[in-house]
């Protein structure tokens, strides 16, 4: 159904999105943000205490775990979710990143044999993982329920599903050939009413400077906030790199924005990871 060296493009987006997003990661005061030790037009070293260690072309633990997925679907041609927790904790068993909330809880369920294993994590970096997903869908009603098992499995909370089944419908209109500004306005309705406030949100924001639109939502890691600034980068910017740089300057949960953005802007027809400079797209580790 979906192109694998498209598909393969879409991860790697995300994951130079999260890599590109690693220096100013989870920094959030403003003071800090303007004086960091950082050179905008690379990749750079970690910067806040969580990622301490990590070096330029490293993954935060959200890229981490979208090439977990990725590897578990390498030779699969659909997704099980019980096998996938199983890899998952797995993985998780001998991991050196820093481990969140949400995996946190989750290892928990895991252990009481609670399933979806999912925490109740609003987070909204679950669904810059999703892209993998596209490897083992035959129909875009599969890639949808794949997606919503996905999330599941360690985000299992109604607005992280359906904030997940919005972007990824949006991300199957995109790929279509629709306009993603189009398609956002069209998708809005068609979900609840939480969703539709942040989407208007971040459409009225669409002409704001980047860092004051991100810091009025909320740069935190929930989607309360974080929604709104994906819909702010799609809408503000039409050049990827200037979208990750103005999002990375913007701190916080800059990650999870970008991770999505990237997959979306990415969808469109002509684009290509390319437009990249040649050195943001030498990561320390992609299958």
């Amino acid at each position: 159904m979906f192109d694998k060296k498209k598909v393969k493009e879409l991860v790697l987006s995300s994951l130079v999105a999260d890599a590109y997003s690693l220096g100013s990661h989870w920094v959030y005061d403003e003071k800090e943000l303007e004086n960091l030790d950082i050179d905008w037009d690379e990749l750079n070293n970690a910067k806040a205490l969580w990622h301490k260690g990590k070096k330029a072309g490293d993954f935060t633990h959200y890229g981490d775990q979208t090439l977990w997925l990725y590897e578990f679907l390498k030779d699969k041609d659909k997704f099980d979710a019980d096998a996938y927790v199983e890899f998952w904790a797995d993985k998780m068993s001998s991991y050196g990143g820093y481990i969140d909330g949400s995996s946190k809880d989750t290892l928990t369920n895991i252990k009481n044999k609670i399933s979806p294993s999912g925490s109740f994590s609003t987070d909204l970096s679950i669904v810059g993982r999703i892209a993998p997903l596209l490897l083992v869908s035959k129909s875009e009603e599969e890639f949808l329920r794949n997606v919503e098992s996905f999330v599941k499995c360690t985000h299992n909370s109604d607005e992280a599903i359906t904030t997940a089944k919005f972007f990824a419908t949006l991300l199957l209109e995109v790929l279509d050939g629709k306009d993603i500004k189009e398609s956002i306005l069209a998708l809005k309705d068609k979900f609840d009413t939480k969703t539709e406030a942040y989407v208007d949100s971040g459409i009225a924001s669409k002409s704001d400077d980047t860092l004051q639109a991100i810091r009025d939502f909320g740069p935190s890691c929930d989607i309360d906030g974080g929604f709104a600034g994906v819909v702010h980068l799609l809408y503000r910017h039409e050049n990827l790199k200037e979208m990750l740089i103005a999002n990375a300057k913007a701190g916080g949960d800059s990650s999870a924005r970008a991770m999505i953005a990237s997959i979306i802007f990415m969808a469109q027809k002509g684009q290509s990871i390319e437009q990249l400079p040649a050195s943001w797209l030498k990561l320390n580790s992609f299958v």
